[in-house]
């Protein structure tokens, strides 16, 4: 294994991290899955309330019983569900007492997706004053933040200089509209912690058509990818979701071989992606807060094979969803009601409305 300075925290975390949102029904499977990959290197291990319907933590607290070697362990507190002092330091509490640990390495001022929710984050007698004091009493080792916003926002909240670290999305996709954010954490000498560096899943879905991202003979686009984020300057772990030893043992291949990307494979990345990649969904499922009832990453999950390979693709797959029993009669893109909740709640702020509506139609 590989490792890195967190910034200026005097800690060393595996370049590879692991990504605690897709662990699978058997929950001693998955600690055995967490302890696999702690002896095979990795030592940084991120989760949050609420990941694998709330068992995410339970999990992790289950592995940490036996673990074989030190670990670091990052969790996050949300603005929308904890926006006071008070509530942090209740989940502080809480994420400590499910773990089954003394301490939270790094904790996240979870998902923040613009400049305003990062001033609501900043009240006085709101979150960050909960998690300072939580840090103060020894609770939290380093204040840290993850971020959905463009790479000019999560500049200014990085030269506030109020945190140790920055978790974003980051991939080979998407990499140019977030490399300002990179690069003032950089400057800052502060951690970066990359998500979704396999587009949550859309890499490896769609394995023949990110082909030319790799460039090592015998690795797949996965594994091309997080060498991607790894090899990039300022980036101190790659987070990768893992929920089998399969998986664990996939990824660490990565490290194996030199984590550089040349020149002309960056050349012909760049020529490949532009706007119309980075606006893919990652079907993260942020935007399953629909009153409708609406699978809105079903249908947006078709949307991205229209981007990817045309109208016929798209089709393709929104016959499959009904062959499968994935498309609710009373519940398909005709129902939306355009209230915006999914738009306001997701991540890579896509035209979600507009895009039900061209599905709507093809539908019909």
């Amino acid at each position: 294994m590989i490792y890195r300075d967190y910034g200026k925290t005097g800690k060393k975390v595996s370049v590879i991290g692991f990504g605690g949102m897709r662990f699978g029904k058997d929950e001693d499977y998955s600690a055995e899955v967490v302890r696999k990959a702690n002896e095979l290197g990795i030592n940084y291990f991120d989760t949050a309330p609420f990941y694998c319907n709330d068992r995410s933590e339970f999990i992790f607290g289950r592995a940490f019983k036996k673990m074989p070697s030190q670990y670091y362990v990052a969790t996050k507190s949300s603005v929308r569900k904890e926006d006071t002092a008070d509530k942090v330091r209740w989940r502080i509490e809480n994420s400590l007492e499910r773990m089954g640990i003394d301490k939270i390495n790094f904790f996240h001022m979870w998902c923040i997706m613009d400049l305003q929710q990062y001033q609501k984050v900043m009240e006085p007698g709101g979150a960050y004053e909960g998690a300072l004091k939580a840090k103060a009493e020894g609770l939290i080792d380093h204040l840290v933040f993850s971020t959905h916003c463009k790479g000019e926002d999560i500049r200014k909240i990085i030269e506030d200089n109020v945190f140790e670290g920055v978790l974003l999305g980051y991939n080979v996709i998407n990499h140019p509209y977030r490399q300002e954010g990179v690069d003032a954490a950089i400057e800052k000498n502060i951690g970066v912690v990359t998500m979704n560096p396999l587009g949550g899943g859309l890499i490896p879905r769609n394995e023949e058509f990110f082909s030319f991202i790799r460039e090592r003979d015998g690795e797949n686009s996965s594994q091309a990818a997080l060498r991607f984020n790894a090899a990039q300057k300022g980036i101190t772990v790659v987070l990768a979701g893992m929920g089998t030893i399969e998986e664990v043992e996939e990824n660490i291949e990565v490290v194996k071989h030199p984590l550089i990307v040349s020149e002309n494979k960056v050349k012909e990345i760049k020529s490949k992606i532009g706007e119309e990649l980075n606006s893919l969904c990652t079907t993260c499922g942020y935007c399953l807060k629909c009153p409708k009832k609406i699978d809105i990453h079903n249908y947006l999950e078709a949307y991205n094979l229209m981007i990817l390979d045309g109208k016929e693709a798209m089709e393709k797959h929104l016959k499959w969803l009904k062959e499968t029993g994935s498309i609710k009669e009373d519940a398909q893109p005709k129902a939306c009601i355009a209230c915006g909740a999914c738009e306001e709640l997701c991540t890579q702020k896509l035209p979600i409305i507009e895009r039900l509506n061209e599905i709507s139609a093809v539908m019909k």
